[in-house]
């Protein structure tokens, strides 16, 4: 099975450029639209020169926790391809995918068993779902074995403080896409070459299957 990957928080050209110039390019980059308690925030002025940076083979996603009008009508024309969304109810992801004819990524939050269910509201309306941590802003972990078992007729992301240290070919069993940001990061900064590895360990996972 290959293993495409999502590098999220992206903030900055230099680093947007050598991603998507990349010979293994993550399947989708992602982008923090509207949470300014994280560090990879992106205003939206910076965010709409930043998406100038052609996509190529890549798909950009925006990243969006419980969005407001105002930033869904200022996004609503950039290039994005997916909208990641945290803490919607179900009509309220209805609605932003009606409106905004866009492919959705529902995040569930996963502190224990218990949270891992919430997937099946969203079950229909969501082109991915993705099981992340409760960290947010902050890099956390949360045990992936939850998930483990889980069978959904849509791909399954995997987030939570990944590392590039991580034998990432266990996560294969898991999901099909897994999503990685602050395990690329030097100082709270995208790291290029860690970005590197971390590509070249998905290529090299790939080519072996």
């Amino acid at each position: 099975m290959i293993q495409p990957c999502k590098i999220c928080g992206i903030s900055d050209s230099k680093t947007l450029e050598f991603l998507t110039a990349h010979p293994t390019p993550p399947k989708m980059i992602g982008f923090i639209c509207n949470w300014p308690k994280s560090k990879r925030f992106v205003e939206y002025n910076k965010l709409k020169e930043l998406l100038k940076v052609d996509k190529k083979k890549s798909e950009y996603v925006a990243v969006l926790v419980k969005p407001n009008e105002d930033i869904l009508e200022k996004i609503k024309d950039l290039p994005f391809d997916y909208y990641q969304l945290y803490d919607c109810t179900p009509t309220e992801v209805k609605s932003i995918k009606e409106k905004y004819d866009k492919k959705i990524i529902v995040a569930i939050t996963v502190k224990d068993q218990n949270d891992t269910v919430k997937y099946l509201e969203y079950n229909e309306l969501a082109d991915t779902i993705l099981f992340d941590s409760k960290g947010y802003e902050k890099s956390m972990s949360f045990d992936h074995q939850l998930i483990k078992n889980i069978k959904i007729n849509k791909k399954l992301m995997l987030a939570g403080n990944i590392q590039i240290e991580d034998n990432l070919e266990n996560y294969k069993e898991i999901a099909d896409i897994i999503d990685i940001s602050g395990g690329l990061e030097t100082s709270g900064l995208k790291d290029i070459s860690k970005i590197n590895i971390f590509l070249n360990k998905i290529k090299l996972i790939n080519n072996e299957t």
